[in-house]
């Protein structure tokens, strides 16, 4: 975990994943890339230098409004980001495109992004550039809804549809958990509709784990009424600090749930959640 991604608007939202990527820094040693994004009229636009024509008295305002906004969430935040190396990266780009654009230039290893609430949280997954990077990113993604003054995950819970297309995302789920040195806790959720045998379950759990080290102890069925509602209740009766997702290019979250599970998932849990690329 060398080098951390941080998107900011300079809200209080982003400040609280800046926390929570600070937190992880100091912790690794990373460094972390905390990224504005201006999306500028076209005609400010210097197609030949591929960039912002600096001489553009527009462009220049909001570069120096950009910088002052990261002045003042460096003041702000110095307890958290005293020691770490910060890079004040700056982009004229469309969102989610500069999102990408970053993370593969400096190969990032994380994405952090803050969210506020059910507001926030619809913003971000449902038809947003935030949700496409969410969809799309091949790195894993922590999106952060409340402050967290202390990031420590005792309790990393995954869901998992246990199907083979699965497993990329099961193991980099795997690997994040190794990293932060906790368990994690494997759940599917069994609902009437598409209700499974537990004979059927064991039989789906071996084949999803072969070849991998992981104990059928740290294995749960839950069964509830819906997907997403189980997914919560299993959450809380966990007391998970953690939920983690697979995610898939064309469909997201709802990859192997309801298209609605995404929207209705991140409205009802305040909960951090990391998505995995499947």
């Amino acid at each position: 975990m060398k080098r951390i991604l941080v998107p900011t608007d300079f809200s209080q939202q982003a400040n609280n994943a800046l926390k929570v990527a600070a937190q992880i820094a100091k912790k690794y040693d990373s460094e972390i890339f905390l990224l504005h994004l201006l999306e500028l009229p076209l005609q400010l636009i210097d197609p030949v230098n591929e960039g912002v024509g600096g001489d553009l008295p527009e462009s220049m305002f909001f570069m120096k409004l950009a910088h002052k906004k990261f002045t003042e969430t460096f003041d702000k935040m110095s307890y958290y980001l005293d020691g770490i190396n910060v890079h004040e990266t700056v982009e004229f780009d469309e969102a989610f495109d500069g999102i990408m654009s970053i993370a593969k230039k400096y190969d990032c290893d994380l994405v952090v992004m803050g969210s506020n609430g059910s507001d926030g949280l619809q913003e971000i997954f449902i038809g947003s550039n935030t949700e496409k990077v969410v969809r799309f990113s091949k790195i894993p993604v922590l999106v952060i809804k409340e402050e967290v003054p202390i990031f420590k995950i005792d309790r990393f819970v995954f869901v998992s549809n246990l199907t083979l297309s699965n497993r990329k995302a099961f193991k980099a789920a795997l690997d994040f958990s190794r990293l932060l040195d906790v368990d994690l806790q494997l759940v599917y959720i069994n609902t009437p509709h598409k209700f499974k045998t537990t004979a059927q379950l064991d039989l789906m759990f071996n084949d999803f784990t072969k070849s991998i080290s992981f104990q059928p102890s740290q294995f749960h069925i839950y069964n509830d009424v819906t997907v997403e509602r189980g997914i919560r209740n299993f959450a809380s009766k966990m007391d998970a600090d953690l939920i983690g997702i697979g995610t898939h290019g064309r469909k997201g979250i709802s990859h192997f749930m309801s298209g609605s599970l995404a929207e209705d998932l991140v409205n009802h849990i305040k909960k951090p959640i990391v998505t995995f690329k499947i």
